[in-house]
C-alpha cells in the first residue's frame, strides 16, 4: 500500500504544480498552448500504445461510429478544459483554477441531480450549501462572477458525465480523443504559423521546449495514477485528490502573490467546510449500505469526490 500512496501523491504533487508549469509559457497564446498540448498528447500516447504492443487491441477497440460520437463530445470537453486552465495560469487566476477543482466534486452531484435525477441526501444538501455560500462571497471579493472557476468544475463535472457512456478503457480513450483533436489543432497552428502568429519556434528555447514536452507532462501523472489505483483503495484516492487544489491554492498565494483578501480567505474556507462534510458524509453512507460489496463501495466513492483525471483512469487496464 505504501508503494501506491507514493504513487498517488506524486499524481496529485505534478497536477498541483501544473501552474508553475504553464506559467512559463504565458507569453504563448493560451490556445496555440492547449492545441500543441493536444498533438503533443497525442504522439506521446500513440508512441506508448506502439511501444507496449498495443496498437491492433486498440485500432480493433476503438474504430466505431458510437466511439467516434461519445469521444468526439468527450474531447470537446477536455479540451475546454485544458484552454480554461491554461488561461487561467497565464492570466493570473491560479486562485480561481483552485477553486475550480475544489468544488469540482460537489458539481459532480449537482449533475447527477439534473441529468441523472438523483436525490441528495441531506449532507450533500449541507455541502451544497456551504460551497455556494463560499462561491458567492468569493464572487463579492473578486467583484465580479468566478466563472473561471464554475466552468473549470462545469466541463469537469460534464467530461465525467460523458465518460459514464464510454466503453475504452481509459489509455485507448484518451488516444482517441487526441487524436479526434489532432488533425483540427494542427490546421489551426498550421493557419497562426502562416499568418505570423505562431510561437513555436518562435519563442526562446525553454519554451519550445516546454511546448514539446507537454505530452509528457500530461501523460507521466495519469500512468502514476493508474499505478496508484492498483496497489490502494479508490476511497483513499478521492481523499489524496485534494492535494491538487491545496498546492494550486498556495502557489497562487505565496509563489504567484495573487491577491488575497479575508473575504476570499472566508469563501475558500466555506467550500473547505462543503468538502469536509461531503467527504465523510459519502464515506459514511457508502460503509453503511452492507448490501454492496467493498470493490463497489469504493468506486461509488472516488466517483463521487475525485478528479476527472482519477475517475477516468480507475479502469486502466493491466498492460498499463
Amino acid at each position: 500500500m505504501r508503494t501506491g500512496i507514493i504513487y498517488a501523491v506524486i499524481t496529485f504533487v505534478i497536477w498541483g504544480f501544473f501552474p508553475v508549469y504553464w506559467k512559463q509559457l504565458d507569453t504563448v497564446n493560451a490556445l496555440q498552448l492547449a492545441t500543441h498540448r493536444i498533438i503533443w498528447s497525442f504522439f506521446t500516447l500513440l508512441l506508448f500504445i506502439l511501444a507496449t504492443k498495443q496498437w491492433k487491441d486498440f485500432k480493433q477497440a476503438a474504430f466505431t461510429r458510437w466511439n467516434f460520437v461519445i469521444y468526439t463530445a468527450s474531447a470537446v470537453l477536455i479540451f475546454s478544459n485544458w484552454l480554461l486552465f491554461i488561461y487561467a495560469v497565464s492570466s493570473g487566476h491560479v486562485l480561481e483554477a483552485s477553486l475550480g477543482f475544489f468544488i469540482y466534486p460537489l458539481f459532480n452531484v449537482l449533475l447527477g441531480v439534473v441529468f441523472l435525477k438523483e436525490r441528495l441526501r441531506l449532507g450533500q444538501w449541507l455541502s451544497l450549501g456551504f460551497a455556494t455560500g463560499g462561491v458567492l462571497v468569493v464572487a463579492i471579493a473578486y467583484g465580479n462572477f468566478p466563472w473561471i472557476a464554475v466552468l473549470l468544475a462545469l466541463t469537469l463535472g460534464l467530461y465525467g458525465l460523458v465518460k459514464k457512456k464510454a466503453p475504452l478503457n481509459s489509455l485507448y480513450g484518451l488516444t482517441l480523443e487526441t487524436a479526434i483533436l489532432f488533425i483540427p489543432s494542427l490546421t489551426f497552428l498550421l493557419i497562426v504559423h502562416a499568418k505570423g502568429n505562431g510561437a513555436f519556434l518562435h519563442v526562446d528555447t525553454v519554451q519550445n521546449v516546454l511546448m514539446v514536452l507537454a505530452g509528457i507532462v500530461t501523460i507521466i501523472p495519469l500512468l502514476c495514477f493508474s499505478s496508484a489505483a492498483q496497489r490502494i483503495p479508490l476511497s483513499l484516492i478521492g481523499i489524496l485528490q485534494y492535494i491538487c487544489p491545496s498546492i494550486q491554492f498556495l502557489v497562487g498565494v505565496f509563489m504567484y502573490h495573487e491577491p488575497f483578501s479575508t473575504s476570499k480567505l472566508i469563501g475558500f474556507i466555506l467550500v473547505w467546510i462543503a468538502l469536509v462534510v461531503f467527504t465523510f458524509e459519502s464515506i459514511w453512507w457508502h460503509r453503511s449500505v452492507k448490501s454492496l460489496d467493498q470493490d463497489e463501495v469504493s468506486i461509488d466513492i472516488v466517483e463521487a469526490v475525485s478528479t476527472p483525471q482519477a475517475t477516468s483512469f480507475v479502469n486502466m487496464n493491466e498492460r498499463v
